[in-house]
């Protein structure tokens, strides 16, 4: 697929990083672009420390001060230039097993009477979409996922919950996306899926997903959820490869 070259701009972060920009969107073609650039970046240049993505940003951040800011931006856009169009995107869909009811969706309810949608058909939304993963932050593992339901649309609270539980899926503005670990946080909770999101022995990569890849909920009763959360040690995260 032939992709888009944006009009990016280029800012000293800090002494030793700089931030690239793109059009300020949530979508495919931004987010790919940005992972293209990002692996081309990690092809091309040793001295760096990492490349952070988020939905339409990198940061790059390099061992050492920057000498010249001017020419290390040069030479970034010479490599924006020079990466591949046809960039291929991930394949790879994640299918995530959720427990939506009352005991877990804390928020289900209010959810509902501000939009006026019946709960049963909140959790179909949530989970009759297919989400992509953009960027991992702000807790090890936390998946921030795009393609939310517009009608499910939903502000983050003004006051945060002090202690939102391992597993939680929740819903902060146009983004969904599940607390791998228990956090305080100012999503609406609507499930709980029983699956680990961070793996600690692996320091190099803490989640089985990465950005670009999509994420699948299915829903599941209490009964495997119990059954799920006792048996972690053995559970396997199903994925499956999409052809084109």
């Amino acid at each position: 697929m032939i992709k888009q070259i944006y009009n990016l701009n280029y800012h000293r972060f800090n002494s030793k990083s700089i931030l690239i920009s793109w059009p300020n969107l949530i979508n495919d073609d931004v987010l790919f672009d940005v992972l293209s650039f990002k692996k081309s970046i990690q092809l091309t240049n040793k001295a760096l420390v990492d490349v952070i993505n988020a939905y339409s940003s990198l940061l790059v951040i390099y061992d050492k001060a920057i000498d010249n800011i001017y020419d290390e931006i040069e030479s970034l856009k010479l490599v924006y230039s020079n990466k591949k169009k046809d960039t291929v995107e991930s394949k790879i869909v994640w299918k995530i097993p959720v427990c939506y009811n009352d005991y877990f969706g804390t928020d289900l309810e209010n959810i509902s009477k501000k939009t006026n949608i019946d709960k049963d058909e909140i959790i179909e939304f949530h989970y009759k979409n297919t989400y992509r993963v953009c960027f991992l932050g702000f807790l090890p593992g936390f998946l921030y996922l795009s393609n939310l339901n517009k009608r499910l649309y939903f502000p983050r609270k003004v006051q945060p919950d002090l202690n939102i539980i391992k597993g939680s899926v929740g819903i902060g503005g146009n983004q969904t996306g599940v607390y791998p670990s228990n956090s305080p946080g100012g999503w609406n909770i609507i499930g709980n899926s029983p699956v680990n999101f961070i793996d600690k022995d692996k320091l190099h990569k803490i989640s089985f997903a990465s950005p670009g890849d999509s994420i699948k909920f299915y829903p599941i009763d209490f009964k495997e959820h119990n059954y799920i959360s006792k048996n972690l040690d053995s559970y396997i995260i199903e994925s499956e490869v999409i052809n084109d």
